[in-house]
């Protein structure tokens, strides 16, 4: 056990949630595990949390990092929150996830430490509380490459075995991660209130999230009117960058929307390869309701699930509630198509906007689609005067295009070296591509962490295609079988 001369100095814990009214989450603490040893962790982000990483380390570290031992200032609780998953709203809260608190760093952002995988909880439903090794590093990889690519997202801080197996189609290593968010105030949080009738927890929730993601709107006219518009606006940008980089998210239930505007919980996640946008990956989304051109669909019936919440506190005047949050609601479809083809526009090179731009890059994702072009090779490729990736050859088609392309780009004063600057700086030179990713989990959960190092390191910084592996900067191999994912509950 740590003594006050190891104790990993820099926590400095200030836990609002806990002090919210009992029905808002369960106080509980992490359940014990055999043989807790710390698998990854996360140096720069530990810096960047005010933290020693130097402190972390040996079997003290894994111990709180499983949960054996509770950081000093931690208030252990699970969060409760509700959520339409696959449109069907359930009651959850967090089975299998701890929340320990909330943690300030010298700047004075505040954000969320959780154990995931933690042991059971009051919302456990009978499941075990549990994690396998191989989903909780798989989050620890993609939400790093979310950050590196500049898209919000929750962070991971550190993987632990448990010396203990879990059991799901097969017995698996366990493990817990350490997971750091803005915080976990879901869509499905307010749904939780609002299906219970309790309009007196909503305001509680509502004042709460305002004050900690939406301060500017605290003192306005109508403040949850203004927070709605703010999480609208969040999300149409975030899903816009989402698709940037060709990620699915796998699983957009209303619990898997955070209010913030992170991406959270990497669950059925994937990458395209072949540009397809009903792409899908997880193993139990057999109808594609969240393939990788529905998430902008799904993402505007997440926050109309919101709205519904919000009624009973929206407005003063229930008919000016419900025609306030129509017009926001309607209001989605623009924002997402602003941060959508501005996205489009930088990939493109493109720093002026012209009518016809949306037509000249959609024209390319046809054609991209019609070939199964390789989505990241395709425009990391894109060269004026250069021939196309080699994943789709040229055709007529494409040759015309590429045309108008070259003239669209000369209207504008920006040199040809300022317009590669601006596409390598929103497509990436490597994704984690699927192949590499499972390759890299299969062997670490047969204790060789390289391959997984290897990745981690390729993806710190993705817009460099400098040294990097091909199994990353290139498609993978014809015939490689796609990617099925899984939720790893």
């Amino acid at each position: 056990m740590m003594t006050d001369e190891t104790r990993p100095p820099g926590w400095r814990f200030d836990n609002t949630y806990a002090r919210l009214p009992q029905a808002f989450h369960s106080r509980v603490n992490p359940t014990p595990v055999a043989a807790p040893r710390l698998v990854l962790f996360n140096r720069p982000l530990a810096q960047s949390l005010g933290l020693d990483p130097a402190a972390f380390t040996g079997a003290d570290a894994a111990a709180y990092f499983t949960g054996n031992q509770i950081f000093p200032g931690a208030e252990p609780l699970a969060q409760a929150y509700a959520g339409h998953q696959y449109g069907n709203l359930t009651r959850l809260g967090d089975g299998r996830a701890i929340l320990l608190g909330e943690h300030l760093t010298p700047a004075g952002q505040r954000f969320d430490i959780q154990l995931k995988g933690a042991g059971p909880t009051p919302y456990s439903r009978r499941g075990d509380g549990r994690a396998a090794l191989g989903p909780m590093l798989r989050e620890y990889l993609i939400s790093e490459a979310m950050h590196a690519f500049g898209i919000p997202t929750t962070r991971s801080l550190a993987v632990a075995s448990t010396g203990e197996p879990v059991y799901r189609e097969q017995p698996l290593p366990g493990a817990v991660l350490t997971r750091g968010a803005a915080s976990h105030i879901r869509v499905g949080t307010f749904e939780y209130f609002a299906a219970l009738g309790d309009t007196d927890s909503l305001r509680v929730l509502a004042d709460h999230t305002l004050r900690r993601h939406f301060p500017d709107r605290v003192e306005s006219e109508h403040p949850i009117l203004g927070m709605l518009e703010d999480v609208i606006e969040r999300q149409a940008s975030l899903i816009a960058h989402w698709m940037r980089v060709g990620f699915v998210h796998g699983v957009m239930n209303t619990d898997n929307m955070a209010l913030s505007g992170e991406t959270i919980d990497y669950g059925p996640c994937a990458f395209i390869d072949a540009y397809d946008p009903a792409t899908v990956f997880s193993s139990i989304d057999h109808h594609g309701r969240y393939a990788f051109g529905q998430q902008p669909g799904i993402a505007a019936w997440n926050l109309a699930r919101l709205a519904e919440a919000l009624l009973p506190i929206l407005h003063p005047e229930p008919n000016s509630a419900i025609a306030r949050a129509n017009e926001l609601l309607e209001s989605f479809s623009e924002r997402f198509q602003r941060h959508w083809f501005a996205t489009l526009r930088a990939k493109l090179g493109l720093f002026t906007a012209e009518p016809e731009d949306a037509v000249l890059a959609e024209d390319l994702l046809a054609w991209m689609h019609q070939h199964r072009a390789d989505y990241t090779h395709t425009f990391r490729n894109l060269r004026p005067a250069a021939a196309p990736s080699p994943t789709a050859p040229a055709d007529a088609t494409f040759t015309a295009w590429h045309q108008r392309w070259t003239a669209r780009l000369a209207r504008q004063p920006q040199s040809g070296s300022e317009v590669t600057q601006l596409m390598n700086r929103h497509n990436p030179a490597v994704i984690p591509r699927n192949h590499a990713v499972e390759a890299a989990l299969t062997a670490a959960t047969e204790n060789n962490l390289a391959p997984l190092e290897r990745l981690l390191t390729a993806l710190a910084t993705p817009y460099d295609e400098t040294n990097q592996p091909t199994e990353l900067l290139n498609p993978p191999p014809p015939g490689t079988p796609v990617c099925r994912t899984f939720c790893g509950t």
